[in-house]
């Protein structure tokens, strides 16, 4: 129903914003890593969020998204039986989708037992459902786990996955190993 609203942040809380669309306050939940990036934004400047409405008995909720992969995604959670918008937003509190991605094609279960709700069988239970359905989505994956230690390590030093990522696409083929990949990728930052 509604897929995307681009307006200008009137209210930020610990996991929700208010986006102003033309006079109309939409309560939008978002991630952590989402309310950190509009941290920089004025409050005139416009954002887009691509947005999933979750319809219920007693409530609609929306929870959005910068960019159509991670809605994706999200999407893709919560078709699982046992995992809701809430759980699936927690999920990618933990980590960027691409680092999911990662963990979910080599089984790693760590990431997604650091949710709060989320046991190892359960953990498993997203693995094995999701294993065949995200190779749609794993082509915006980083290349190898060079990459993906590249990110967390750009992460660790305070940067956002998002902006990791853009960092990492402008880093020179030639240079190959990690720590060059992280130098290089500070002076994009």
């Amino acid at each position: 129903m509604i897929s995307q609203l681009t307006g200008q942040i009137s209210y930020k809380s610990d996991n929700y914003t208010i986006l102003n669309v033309s006079g109309i306050g939409y309560k939008v939940f978002v991630t952590i890593e989402i309310l950190q990036e509009l941290q920089s934004n004025k409050p005139e400047d416009k954002i887009t969020l691509w947005t999933h409405l979750a319809v219920r008995e007693n409530s609609l909720d929306l929870y959005g998204f910068l960019n159509k992969t991670d809605l994706n995604f999200f999407e893709m959670l919560i078709t699982i039986s046992g995992i809701g918008p809430k759980t699936a937003l927690g999920i990618l509190n933990v980590a960027t989708v691409d680092t999911l991605i990662s963990a979910i094609s080599s089984k790693d279960t760590s990431y997604l037992t650091k949710v709060s709700g989320i046991g190892q069988k359960n953990a498993e239970k997203i693995i094995l459902e999701l294993k065949n359905k995200i190779t749609d989505i794993e082509s915006n994956n980083p290349n190898n786990q060079d990459d993906i230690d590249v990110i967390d390590a750009l992460k660790a030093l305070g940067y956002s996955g998002r902006d990791a990522m853009e960092a990492l696409k402008k880093i020179p083929k030639t240079i190959t190993d990690v720590g060059g990949k992280i130098k290089e990728a500070i002076k994009f930052l």
